[in-house]
C-alpha cells in the first residue's frame, strides 16, 4: 500500500514533510562523554534515517541541571550547537527534516550527573521510584530538592536559550518534552506536585510552568516551528494524576493560542500497553487540538495506515522500529520484514546496534 496516505506529504505548522512517518525521540546515550556534544557517529545515525518525513532527535538537555542520564546530548553549549549543526546539515542534504526535543529531567537524575554533585530538582521534594544510568550502572533516583519559586525563571530562560541554540544549529523546529515523568510532567501531575504557591494546587496553577515554557519557546521561535509531546495516561518514571483526562484536556486547550505545529501523544504506557484507563479518551484530546496530531506507541504497518487513512491522526511516530531499520519508510511502503532489534545495544556503546543495521537493499546484496 505504497499509495496509502501515510506516505503522502504533510504540513505541520511551518514544517513541510515528504511523508507522514516520523522518527520518534530515542535516547541512545552516545554523545561525547566530555562535553555531551553529538559526534560523527551521531551524524551517520541520523543521516541514515533521513527518509522519515520528520526526525525528532533524542531528548537533549537544556542545561547541565537538566541532565538525567550519562552520555545524553545537550543544546546549551557552543560545542553542542556545532555537533548538532553537522547532524542537521547531513539530514537536510538527504532531503530530510529534523527537530530537536528539549529536555529537563527534573527529579529523574542523580547527584553524580548534576553540576557539583547537587541534588536533582523537582516541583516538590518527592522521590520517584525509578532508575537512571550513571555511566557505570543503573541507580535509583534519590529524593530531589524542591525548586524555590525564584529559581523557576532561570529554567524558563534555559528553554528560551535552548530554542535559540536550536535555530543556530539548523534545526527545522523544536519539540518540548512534557511527557514521561520529566520536569514539565512533574509540575502537571498532582502526585509529584504538592506545591502551595502559584505553581501548585489547581490545574491552572500546575499548568503554569508549562505555559511559561511555551511563552519562552514560542517567543524565541514562532509556534509553527514548535511541537510538544505529552503522555496523558503513562505512568513512566513513577508519575500519575488523580484525573488525567481533565488535566490534559485543559493542557491541550492551553496549547491552542500558541498555534503549535503539532501535538505528539504517547498513547497508553510509554513503550508498553496501549490500554487507556477508565475515563480516558485520546480521541477527545486529539479533537481539542487545532494543529497536526501525531500518534505514538506500538504502531505497525497496518495500524499506522489505518490511523492516518481514518483521519484519527495526521502523523505516526515510530520508535524502536526506526532503531533497527534505517530504511523504515521503504520497508513500510513494501510491507517488508523488519530487522530484529538488538536490545543489548540500545544504550551506550559505539556503532554496533546503532549504525550497522542493514537496509533492505544491503540485505539483498548480502544474500546474493
Amino acid at each position: 500500500m505504497s499509495d496509502a496516505k501515510l506516505f503522502s506529504p504533510a504540513v505541520a505548522g511551518a514544517i513541510e514533510m515528504k511523508n507522514r512517518v516520523v522518527m520518534a525521540p530515542l535516547t541512545r546515550n552516545r554523545a561525547q562523554p566530555e562535553n555531551d556534544a553529538p559526534r560523527d557517529l551521531n551524524v551517520e545515525y541520523y543521516e541514515q534515517r533521513a527518509d522519515a518525513g520528520l526526525i525528532i532527535t533524542e531528548a537533549s538537555q537544556i542545561s547541565p541541571q537538566g541532565k538525567g542520564y550519562a552520555w545524553t546530548p545537550g543544546i546549551y553549549s557552543d560545542d553542542q550547537i556545532e555537533g548538532w549543526k553537522k547532524v542537521t546539515d547531513a539530514v537536510h542534504a538527504k532531503g530530510g527534516k529534523i527537530v530537536i526535543q528539549l529536555w529537563h529531567v527534573g527529579r529523574i537524575s542523580h547527584p553524580v550527573l548534576q553540576p557539583g554533585g547537587a541534588d536533582p530538582v523537582a516541583p516538590s521534594a518527592i522521590a520517584a521510584d525509578s532508575k537512571t544510568f550513571d555511566g557505570t550502572q543503573f541507580v535509583g533516583t534519590p529524593k530531589p530538592r524542591a525548586l524555590d519559586a525564584s529559581e523557576i525563571p532561570g529554567i524558563i530562560e534555559d528553554y528560551r536559550t535552548a530554542t535559540v541554540n536550536a535555530r543556530k544549529a539548523g534545526f527545522d523546529g523544536v519539540e518540548i518534552h512534557a511527557a514521561n515523568g520529566y520536569l514539565i510532567d512533574q509540575f502537571l501531575r498532582d502526585s509529584s506536585n504538592k506545591r502551595d504557591d502559584a505553581y501548585g494546587g489547581s490545574i491552572e496553577n500546575r499548568t503554569r510552568f508549562l505555559k511559561e515554557v511555551l511563552d519562552a519557546v514560542v517567543g524565541a521561535w514562532d509556534g509553527g516551528h514548535v511541537g510538544i509531546r505529552l503522555s496523558p495516561f503513562s505512568n513512566a518514571n513513577d508519575i500519575s494524576d488523580s484525573n488525567p483526562q481533565e488535566l490534559f484536556s485543559q493542557v491541550v486547550r492551553l496549547l491552542n493560542p500558541y498555534n503549535l505545529a503539532y501535538l505528539h501523544l504517547v498513547e497508553g504506557q510509554t513503550g508498553g500497553s496501549r490500554e487507556i484507563p477508565e475515563g480516558g479518551d485520546l480521541g477527545v484530546l486529539y479533537a481539542l487540538f487545532n494543529g497536526a496530531r501525531m500518534a505514538n506507541n506500538g504502531y505497525d504497518h497496518d495500524s499506522a495506515i489505518e490511523a492516518v487513512d481514518s483521519g484519527a491522526v495526521d502523523l505516526v511516530a515510530f520508535g524502536r522500529p526506526f532503531i533497527a531499520n534505517p530504511d523504515l519508510v521503504t520497508r513500510l511502503k513494501k510491507n517488508a520484514a523488519l530487522n530484529e532489534l538488538d536490545r543489548d545495544t540500545l544504550y551506550g556503546g559505539g556503532a554496533k546496534g546503532y549504525t550497522d543495521y542493514p537496509t533492505l537493499e544491503q540485505a539483498s546484496v548480502a544474500a546474493e
